[in-house]
């Protein structure tokens, strides 16, 4: 029976065993999914696990998908793009490191029915899924994106990356901003909030949460007490597991209600 795992820390909001095992026995697969925690001395040798085949896959999530970049044989291309691993796969003796994540925001987000296009988008947060959102709204077309993180340093790596960014305080963004993304960790812990003068900002925004667990973070009540679009991260983490299941599997599953229901819980 083939392994996978997905790695973080924390890990226990993670749902990828929920959906990953969903489509496994759909599929008729023999494998099992599961999710461990991790500590970053322990990341090589989980790793080197899947050169001697006891595992088959690995997903990575907060807030190592920088960190495995150095224990990887080939980066594609989306993974060298971003600095980003979020899919670990073995292939021609070879420990490849993907990244699923910059498709997986740009459907989710295109799922939402929200046009990127000419849009100026504030970031908060610095972490290993940034790189892969600033790529996916490039693509999409934004005209202006501005980057704050509580470290000051991080935020200058993203704009040694991107130099079209721009790093800002959080009391300075733009009263014509559109759209508002939270990609930091904040808010896994359902007492996490992220102190922003929601009111000054205003109405008709589009807040957007890359955390789907809890599915309603502070950060998004506080944005629709003032009259704005919000969106979690739900359909982005649908979509970079559709493709990482793929690539494993050689099958792509599909996406039904069943799959809505068991992220609802």
């Amino acid at each position: 029976m083939k392994r996978y795992l997905v790695i973080g820390n924390p890990i226990d909001h993670s749902l990828s065993p929920l959906l990953h095992n969903y489509w496994i026995e759909k599929n008729k697969i023999k494998a099992i999914y599961e999710k461990k925690l991790l500590k970053e001395n322990e990341i090589e040798n989980i790793i080197l696990k899947i050169r001697s085949k006891k595992i088959d896959g690995i997903n990575v999530t907060v807030p190592f998908k920088n960190k495995v970049v150095n224990f990887m044989d080939i980066l594609t291309k989306e993974a060298s793009e971003t600095g980003s691993v979020n899919t670990i796969y073995f292939k021609d003796e070879k420990i490849v490191g993907h990244n699923t994540d910059i498709d997986g925001f740009e459907l989710g987000i295109r799922s939402y029915g929200y046009n990127v296009k000419k849009k100026k988008i504030f970031i908060f947060g610095a972490g290993g899924v940034v790189p892969s959102i600033i790529v996916g709204l490039k693509r999409m077309g934004a005209l202006k994106i501005f980057l704050y993180n509580r470290t000051i340093s991080k935020s200058k790596h993203l704009k040694n990356k991107f130099s079209d960014t721009e790093i800002i305080d959080k009391e300075n963004i733009p009263k014509d901003i559109d759209m508002l993304i939270n990609a930091s960790s904040l808010g896994i812990n359902k007492s996490d909030k992220i102190e922003l003068n929601y009111e000054g900002i205003g109405n008709n925004k589009f807040y957007y949460d890359v955390i789907y667990n809890p599915t309603e973070t502070n950060f998004l009540k506080e944005a629709k007490k003032y009259g704005n679009k919000i969106e979690n991260g739900k359909k982005m983490f649908i979509y970079q597991a559709h493709q990482a299941f793929a690539i494993w599997h050689n099958v792509l599953p599909k996406i039904d209600e069943k799959v809505e229901q068991l992220l609802n819980k």
